[in-house]
């Protein structure tokens, strides 16, 4: 990823803070922020609600800051949203330099199919690269093309992108090819008692109309 024109978002400084600003600032369609690091002391801002909401839907996104005139890399670093309607009510974005490397947790994406009747099991969603600031993967991708039961792939078998390397355990379990077990007779039991009990309640209705 890289810092492109679509990136570039325009940042108020703000000097008001607490509950009441922030949803003060909300109902305005901005976001209120914090950018800091480097040594920097932190600066609070008002974020571009609409634009801003679009760009961190892909993981680690990188804006370009300006404020005040002045430009600023940030990767986004943590979202705070509204656990029940999902509102986006913060975000801290961490500065950082071009050329600069970061750790970051970049996602995981499953591509092909595993050998007919197999089942591909995803233990890790995310695999943790050390890169550029500004050539952040958006995700890796597996391949599982043809796979067959008990293949595996660690954090060691990815191909990452040039530049990035791992910066955790190369050990760590990705994917695992499978495959389901065999229904036993419990199961079949249980399926048959949810069919029976689905069907008696179908037919409840029926009768009640037939007895008026």
């Amino acid at each position: 990823m890289s810092t492109e024109t679509d990136n570039k978002v325009t940042a108020e400084l703000r000097e008001n803070f607490g509950k009441g600003f922030a949803r003060r600032l909300r109902a305005a369609g901005q976001i209120p922020a914090v950018l800091y690091g480097h040594g920097t002391d932190p600066v609070h801002v008002a974020l571009p609600g609409h634009q801003v909401a679009l760009l961190i839907r892909r993981a680690n996104a990188l804006l370009e800051l300006d404020i005040a005139g002045k430009s600023h890399l940030a990767l986004v670093k943590d979202v705070q949203k509204d656990p029940v309607h999902q509102i986006i009510e913060h975000i801290d974005l961490l500065v950082v330099k071009k050329g600069e490397k970061l750790a970051v947790d970049v996602p995981i994406v499953v591509v092909g199919e595993s050998f007919a009747g197999t089942i591909v099991n995803l233990d890790n969603t995310t695999v943790s690269l050390e890169v550029e600031a500004t050539h952040i993967p958006q995700h890796i991708e597996v391949d599982v093309e043809g796979l067959e039961e008990g293949a595996h792939i660690t954090a060691a078998d990815l191909k990452l992108p040039k530049g990035a390397t791992l910066a955790g355990d190369p050990e760590l379990l990705i994917v695992a090819i499978a495959t389901p077990a065999a229904p036993t007779a419990d199961d079949e039991a249980a399926d048959a008692a949810v069919a029976a009990t689905a069907e008696a309640a179908a037919e409840a209705p029926a009768e009640d109309a037939a007895a008026e």
